[in-house]
């Protein structure tokens, strides 16, 4: 296991892209988990008296230091990025653990039984896939109201369609090896066989899906609390923050700016990851050094 290891942080470390894509992930991730130690402020923290505080590289005087500014309520806009990354991560990380598990098995069961249960399971994909995911999300927010627990199942019930259309084209063709078929002839049961012998091969696709999911429901979850539908203006979130410097962007562009660059450094490093992840699970593709 150290010897695989030790391989593979080398070929990641000879990988620019992976490389890169591995900070911002361990970065990003550090600052989730020790927010409170690493944001020098409190991020609800309102001061009337240093609204809309420009980074500090335009500051001068006695005024209090702020790195990258305040908004128009006079919170630290460095602190509000730290702890905006918790949920980020939060919503990230769980809506892609639910969309695995409901695409990974909807996609196992399509592929290995076929028949009447493909085409019931192959048709409820396509309807999830007709209708456009951030309208199907904003309904079903409007109905229920914002909050993280809601967003978390949303964003993981609309995201199992690429799961399991992937995982069942492998199932079909993984189901005709000869270990299958042993196992099928010495009496293994059908669950046995999809959850024991086919699983463990559909694993390294599902982790290349399961990265870029992540960076996809990022985004959704910032477009969301962008529009008032997912995070709860009372939780930090960087779509949150989009949204309250949206309207000062010609003169007081930082307040938008930062937490817009916090997403797109986050995604990037995330596709990053998950695309030397493909290349180095694919025989077929080289690792571009």
């Amino acid at each position: 296991m150290n010897v695989k290891f030790k391989r593979g942080m080398s070929k990641i470390l000879k990988s620019k892209t992976g490389a890169t894509g591995m900070l911002v992930v361990i970065v990003v991730t550090f600052c989730a988990l020790f927010a409170p130690g690493l944001a020098p402020y409190e991020p609800g923290k309102i001061s009337p008296s240093e609204m809309m505080s420009p980074p500090v590289i335009w500051q001068s005087g006695e005024s209090p230091v702020h790195l990258l500014g305040t908004d128009n309520l006079g919170r630290d806009i460095f602190s509000r990025i730290i702890y905006g990354s918790q949920i980020s991560i939060l919503v990230g990380i769980c809506s892609m653990l639910l969309s695995g598990v409901i695409g990974i098995t909807l996609g196992l069961l399509s592929g290995y039984y076929g028949g009447i249960v493909d085409s019931v399971i192959m048709r409820l994909a396509d309807s999830f896939h007709s209708i456009p995911r951030i309208l199907l999300a904003m309904v079903i927010l409007t109905v229920s109201g914002p909050g993280v627990l809601t967003l978390i199942f949303v964003i993981g019930v609309t995201s199992w369609v690429t799961y399991a259309r992937l995982i069942r084209s492998e199932t079909l063709s993984i189901k005709q090896k000869e270990f299958v078929k042993a196992a099928r002839t010495i009496g293994t049961s059908n669950i046995c066989i999809i959850f024991k012998h086919i699983l463990p091969n559909v694993m390294p696709s599902c982790i290349v899906v399961s990265t870029l999911s992540v960076a996809n429901s990022i985004i959704v979850e910032a477009t969301l609390s962008f529009l008032g539908l997912g995070i709860p203006p009372s939780i930090v979130s960087w779509g949150g923050m989009l949204s309250d410097g949206r309207t000062y962007l010609a003169t007081n562009w930082w307040i938008a700016t930062f937490p817009g660059l916090a997403i797109t450094i986050t995604v990037l490093g995330i596709m990053f990851l998950g695309n030397w992840v493909r290349d180095l699970l694919d025989p077929h593709n080289q690792l571009v050094i």
